[in-house]
């Protein structure tokens, strides 16, 4: 008998499945598929199967309460776009947006579905399957909900979600509903445990250490010999509680090390951004709320690059500024309670670092006399490493790590609102998330500022023909006298001291 030949699996069905392994093994999303409580409690699962309301929908898929992810049969995707679909679903119940959902109108779904895109780009995860509009609101889904429902949902964010022309969340009655972790065991029956954003607010902060750990993080050490409990405390505090600065607390150590402190001069607390370390005084006498408040300190220092911003301003008199525009963020936003003695004036609030600084520099005798949580004329943003040191520095771009650590959980923080954050504070995060500039294209924008191109010049004259065959009779005509152009002389500076390799040298 002749042999049949193997059916062919569908590439469509091999992507999807892929993507669910991808999905299921991010920590921060994985953590949805898991039951910390043991107490029987749903769990995130997907199926691909025939689906006649998304089908009818053009959508790709929608998810139900329990956390059961229904996928249209079909749709076709790549594995990334697949991931996309399947993490916004996730990210659905992850925001709580059907924990005691309200009415699912055409307003409220759109809303959801802006907060959960407007997150997943920030995230980078997987990748669109339909062109995003530009500039999503950042208003909250549920005030933006309320907003659409009077003046209708504009076009452009009607599509938003991964479910068609339809919704991609589904209220309807699952095997078993989630609610928060207030609301669970509430009702009869329902499971004890940790609701939907509970378990993801677990899993983000898995993510941001595992970030750290594949980016080159020391997980062993003196630094980790050296760590005090009640420094501990605070720094988890923002790990689990502030999603804010989840990401960077998770990746931070604090160092508490008195012969380091008295070495380095340290009354309180000091911070080296490329260690991504934070060294405090054991014998600094503070509360619990004061280490919160010394610990966010430090971090938005290194996070907001004030080491490497410092260009030609002196370093003491900038770290100073800093301290003024940082700890006037962390009052606004009552983070821990300020120890005695920070640098706080009412009257510079709402201004940049840079505007402090050209305010302040007008009176350097007295600044000098001023004291950062290190001491008294001393900067508490270490611009060097420590001497003695015996751990290499990380080789990892910590220029990404930050922007992704501090814009990843502005979107978490603003998405489950958590309160409002200072207008100056969201700016520097939102501009540190740009990317900078290729040196290519910084080159371009360089000679389209100072090398003007020539421009041509045309006309719809016509030539006449009676002179072209009578050359020797003279007729009027148009005289085009010698005009002296300004001509630009540029240099190009080649490094030969090896550390450029040679593809890039032979490409300049």
């Amino acid at each position: 008998m002749p042999r049949r030949r193997p059916q062919r699996e569908d590439p469509n069905h091999q992507a999807f499945v892929q993507a669910q392994r991808i999905i299921l093994g991010n920590p921060m999303l994985g953590a949805l598929a898991y039951d910390p409580s043991g107490a029987g409690l749903p769990r995130l699962h997907f199926s691909w199967a025939e689906d006649e309301p998304l089908t009818r929908a053009r959508g790709w898929a929608r998810v139900h309460p329990d956390g059961h992810v229904t996928a249209c049969l079909h749709a076709h995707g790549e594995v990334d776009e697949w991931v996309w679909v399947l993490a916004h679903c996730a990210l659905h119940l992850a925001f709580g947006h059907l924990d005691g959902a309200p009415r699912v109108d055409a307003a409220y779904g759109a809303a959801c579905c802006v907060a959960v895109a407007r997150f997943q780009q920030s995230l980078r995860l997987g990748r669109c399957p339909h062109l995003l509009p530009e500039g999503l609101p950042g208003t909250d889904e549920y005030a933006l909900a309320q907003r659409w429902r009077d003046t209708g949902v504009p076009p452009e964010y009607a599509a938003c979600g991964v479910g068609g022309t339809g919704p991609d969340i589904h209220p309807g009655p699952g095997r078993q509903r989630v609610q928060s972790h207030a609301a669970a065991g509430s009702g009869p029956g329902a499971p004890n445990g940790p609701g939907w954003p509970d378990r993801f607010a677990i899993g983000l902060a898995a993510t941001a250490a595992q970030a750290v750990e594949a980016a080159g993080t020391i997980a062993a050490g003196p630094a980790a010999e050296r760590r005090n409990p009640e420094w501990e405390a605070a720094r988890r505090w923002f790990v689990s509680a502030y999603p804010l600065l989840a990401g960077l607390a998770a990746g931070f150590q604090v160092v508490a090390d008195l012969e380091l402190a008295q070495r380095w001069q340290i009354s309180i607390a000091a911070v080296d951004a490329a260690l991504a370390e934070i060294y405090v005084n054991p014998l600094a006498r503070l509360t619990a709320d004061e280490r919160r408040f010394v610990i966010a300190h430090e971090m938005l220092h290194a996070a907001l690059r004030h080491a490497d911003r410092v260009a030609h301003r002196d370093p003491y008199l900038w770290n100073v500024a800093c301290d003024y525009v940082i700890n006037g963020w962390l009052m606004e936003m009552a983070v821990g309670a300020a120890p005695d003695g920070v640098l706080y004036d009412p009257e510079l609030t709402g201004l940049s670092a840079e505007a402090v600084y050209d305010r302040i520099a007008t009176d350097l005798r007295r600044l000098r006399k001023l004291a950062t949580l290190r001491g008294r004329g001393l900067g508490d943003v270490l611009a060097e490493p420590l001497p003695g040191r015996d751990e290499a520095r990380r080789a990892v771009d910590l220029d990404e790590y930050y922007r992704r650590a501090l814009s990843t959980g502005l979107s978490y923080h603003e998405s489950t609102g958590r309160g409002l954050l200072p207008a100056a504070l969201v700016e520097e995060i939102r501009a540190l998330d740009q990317p900078p500039l290729p040196w290519d294209a910084q080159l371009g924008r360089w000679f389209e500022e100072h090398v003007p191109a020539v421009e041509r010049r045309r006309t719809y004259a016509r030539p006449s023909r009676r002179q072209a065959s009578t050359p020797d009779i003279p007729r009027p005509g148009w005289y085009h006298p010698q005009e002296w152009a300004q001509q630009h002389t540029f240099g190009v500076v080649l490094d030969t001291s090896g550390s450029m390799d040679r593809t890039l040298l032979g490409g300049c």
